[in-house]
């Protein structure tokens, strides 16, 4: 039998940590059905285009960057949201620091990538 959830509580500022080495990801949460990661990206650093199969948000906190949803490039900035269908290509460059958190939510079964 799997462990009952339990709520979860955090301080999103209180968590913001920025490396020039790299980019810094921290899972807030998770479960066998949604992931919350705070990332943390210094000017220039960037997510290489990717798909994942299940659906995901990007809400922007704080700084500018490019993001790039399928084929068009959007700009990223403070209380942006950005919701990713399952299978959608997307990238990310930062043009200043930038936070955001990033918010998985995994469908009961997989979703083939096209």
């Amino acid at each position: 039998m799997s462990e009952p959830l339990v709520p979860s509580v955090h301080e999103l500022r209180a968590a913001i940590q920025f490396a020039e080495s790299g980019i810094v990801s921290k899972t807030l949460y998770q479960s066998p059905t949604l992931k919350l990661v705070l990332f943390c990206f210094e000017p220039g650093q960037a997510l290489s285009e990717h798909a994942a199969p299940f659906e995901a948000v990007v809400h922007v906190l704080e700084g500018t960057g490019d993001i790039l949803l399928g084929d068009k490039i959007h700009q990223a900035a403070p209380d942006a949201l950005f919701v990713m269908p399952a299978g959608l290509n997307h990238a990310i460059t930062a043009r200043e620091r930038l936070v955001f958190l990033l918010t998985m939510v995994k469908a009961a079964s997989p979703v083939a990538i096209r």
